[in-house]
């Protein structure tokens, strides 16, 4: 027999961006059990790009803990505070950057025909 065990995943935006882990670890604590907290920082400058996760094997406790936390203020900025959603397919580098053709944006190496070039 396999037991599954089911965490609820909880966003967290609009974080100070001097809030670490732990104190993320404890401000969700004091509502129920949390399996992880997560600030996600830039792959190049570790620095925190002001929103993270937390896990919390309990349905009811993450409930309470979003409805008790949302809106509430840390380091002096009023937290977001919901269920996260799953990540949308294709999500990820949008627009900018190199473009080979269409017309998004960034360096556009396709035929851009906006421009009169006469």
């Amino acid at each position: 027999m396999r037991i599954y065990i089911f965490t609820m995943n909880i966003y967290i935006g609009n974080l100070d961006y001097a809030v670490n882990e732990q104190q993320l670890q404890d401000l969700f604590s004091q509502h129920g059990e949390v399996s992880s907290a997560k600030i996600i920082t830039d792959k190049f400058t570790g620095r925190s790009k002001g929103f993270g996760f937390v896990e919390m094997p309990n349905d009811g406790d993450a409930t309470n803990a979003i409805n008790a936390l949302n809106g509430t203020a840390m380091k002096n900025r009023n937290i977001t505070v919901t269920e996260a959603r799953p990540k949308e397919e294709g999500a990820g580098n949008r627009g900018g950057g190199f473009n080979r053709g269409g017309d998004r944006g960034g360096f556009n190496r396709g035929g851009d025909r906006r421009f009169n070039r006469d």
